[in-house]
């Protein structure tokens, strides 16, 4: 059984930044503004030989019931109460306020283990504070530094006592999980689109529990938060993003770190979901996001949401692939599935899409068939005379998967226009259906013999 640790505290207490350094690597964002974390967020943990997965918590505030606060503190209550243990993080350099008093006195009241942690100790702190946490009912504090890595020595210390021993069973299916995780890694998901489209629903939805923060408010989402899941016995690493919006109007240094945290989860997706609604589809920030995915060189998936509130289905269809073609035909193909994250509606069939897109993805071309089909083509349609003489192409090869590429050899083949590779690109999508996977076709042309003489 995993070992699980959450942290909470107070906002901008650097419950993030001991996330940061017990997982080894910077997944959280850092900030000094208040409140910059509002989905909690899981990772590997480790402190020397002891592994645990971490949980980083949004801030602990009092609130009023239906806000945005109130859900936040919600899922924190819930990621506590299925942790091992938790870590209250107060600062030491402010001492014990009457917010970290209140929520120690409400952390008290959960079965879980609480572990008081004294933040920010480096350099010199007052004695005097640090004994005044006592007062919280918690025990001594564990002083330490995460921005600076003090302290964890004594804090592996207090995590190995609660730390569950793995009896033989247990240990047995460890081992085979760790030995299924080998065979197949699970397939990379990301979910990007505009803000307030409906991302983190759909999420929720597909995962089947409240485990993404939503609500009406656009840009609620700011990290990208990373699930693990399974549909139809695969394995799903599935990433919720940020919304997106056009660089110009991002001048926020925190929806620029927020942007940017969602720009590398699509570069490390194997399949995007491209979330668009129906009732304003691809409009110029949607294919700005199409064309990022296809450049990324990923496979792509539209979702169009909130299918349920579109009167007239077949025309917004019609009027949605036409664009398509105009806008995106990099992707020529490109499977668009209906959906509703309210309902449900389309969700099988989008699945279906996305592993489909994977597969495609993933398409490796035998050689002697890649040949037959240039043969073919400069049979029927061959490269445009250039100063009175044809380029001459010799064979085709894929080089790679994930996308596919291709490398075309010959000679003169830099004075092929771009319409003849568009077109080529085009026949290889058709004669091999590799419909809405990005294609890269490379050209190498062949060395003169008598050039040196």
């Amino acid at each position: 059984m995993a070992y699980k640790v959450a942290i909470v505290g107070r906002p901008n207490v650097g419950k993030s930044t001991l996330f940061n350094r017990l997982v080894g690597k910077r997944l959280a964002i850092v900030d000094d503004t208040p409140g910059v974390t509002r989905d909690r967020r899981e990772g590997e943990g480790r402190i020397g030989d002891l592994a645990f997965t971490a949980i980083d918590t949004a801030g602990l505030e009092e609130a009023k019931a239906a806000t945005l606060t109130a859900r936040m503190l919600a899922h924190t209550e819930r990621a506590v109460a299925g942790a091992d243990a938790a870590l209250l993080l107060i600062d030491a350099k402010a001492g014990v306020t009457p917010l970290d008093a209140h929520f120690a006195r409400r952390l008290r009241k959960h079965r879980t283990p609480v572990i008081l942690v004294a933040n920010k100790c480096e350099g010199r702190i007052d004695e005097a504070a640090l004994a005044e946490c006592t007062a919280l009912g918690l025990g001594e504090p564990v002083a330490i530094s995460a921005e600076h890595g003090l302290g964890l020595g004594e804090l592996y210390e207090a995590l190995r006592r609660y730390a569950p021993a793995p009896g033989p069973e247990e240990a047995v299916e460890t081992a085979k999980a760790e030995a299924a995780v080998g065979e197949g890694r699970a397939l990379q998901l990301a979910i990007i689109g505009r803000p307030n489209v409906g991302k983190s629903t759909l999420a929720n939805r597909l995962i089947g529990e409240e485990r993404l923060l939503t609500g009406p408010e656009p840009g609620l989402t700011r990290d990208a938060i990373a699930v693990e899941w399974s549909h139809g016995g695969r394995r799903i690493r599935l990433v919720d993003t940020a919304g997106l919006r056009r660089r110009a109007k991002v001048t926020d240094r925190l929806e620029r770190l927020s942007a940017a945290d969602a720009l590398r989860a699509v570069r490390f997706a194997e399949v995007a979901i491209l979330v668009v609604e129906g009732t304003d589809p691809l409009n110029r920030q949607d294919l700005a996001l199409a064309s990022l995915v296809v450049e990324e060189g990923r496979a792509l998936v539209i979702a169009v949401n909130k299918w349920d509130l579109v009167d007239d289905r077949a025309k917004a269809m019609r009027r949605l692939r036409d664009r398509l073609e105009l806008s995106l035909h990099q992707v020529k193909g490109v499977a668009v599935v209906p959906i509703s994250a309210a309902t449900g509606e389309g969700f099988a069939r989008l699945m279906e899409a996305v592993f489909r897109a994977h597969g495609l993805w993933n398409r490796r071309i035998p050689t002697p068939s890649l040949n037959r089909f240039l043969l073919e083509i400069t049979e029927t349609h061959p490269p445009p005379l250039s100063q009175g003489r044809r380029s001459k192409l010799r064979y085709m090869t894929q080089t790679k998967t994930r996308p596919p590429n291709f490398a075309l050899f010959g000679n003169k083949l830099e004075e092929l226009p771009e319409s003849y590779l568009r077109y080529l690109v085009n026949a290889l999508r058709d004669a091999f259906d590799l419909p809405g996977v990005p294609i890269r076709l490379a050209i190498r042309g062949g060395k003169n013999p008598y050039a040196a003489k």
